[in-house]
């Protein structure tokens, strides 16, 4: 009888390190693509809460006429009242607990009025948090609800058109 060859079967080492490389090579092209979709995604989400305290803070300041705009993202929330009455410290109008503490999506969101009584303006600023995840622009808004953008330390440029490659527009809300 003729002695048969017995064939290993499976996959050799070569043809392991090639799938191992070929991944790597597919994750290297893929990770930095996903992390500047998610930068992407919290600065949308940020402006977007910008565009929800500007229409905010225009509301507070026909429903509290005497005081102005509100000083702080606080005084927009509930304050931790059931919202059965309303008053200024506590005026209800924006009901997102995360969005009233200042930070939410990667941003801290920073709200000061202009210290007159009443109040006749307020600066509007939203900070990425930490790393490039979070985002790399800058927002900044006040009382004309007209949103700019930059980077750190850079200049405000308008969203139409900044170097932020922010898709939305600069609407204003009054």
């Amino acid at each position: 009888m003729p002695a048969r060859r017995i064939r290993p079967r499976g996959f050799s080492l070569v043809e392991m390190l090639i799938v191992v490389a070929v991944i790597l090579v597919i994750a290297a092209i893929a990770v930095p693509n996903l992390l500047r979709a998610r930068a992407r995604a919290s600065e949308s989400a940020a402006v977007a809460s910008m565009r929800t305290i500007n229409t905010a803070e225009s509301m507070y300041y026909n429903a509290y006429p005497q005081v102005g705009y509100a000083g702080s993202l606080a005084e927009l929330g509930s304050g931790g009242s059931s919202c059965e009455s309303t008053s200024q410290s506590n005026a209800c109008i924006i009901m997102d607990n995360t969005l009233t503490s200042g930070l939410k999506s990667g941003y801290t969101f920073d709200l000061a009025s202009d210290g007159q009584i009443p109040s006749q303006g307020y600066m509007l600023t939203a900070s990425p948090q930490s790393g490039p995840a979070s985002g790399r622009c800058s927002f900044f808004s006040d009382q004309t609800g007209a949103i700019s953008a930059g980077t750190s330390g850079g200049p405000r440029l308008p969203l139409d058109g900044h170097n932020c490659e922010q898709p939305v527009s600069t609407a204003t809300f009054r």
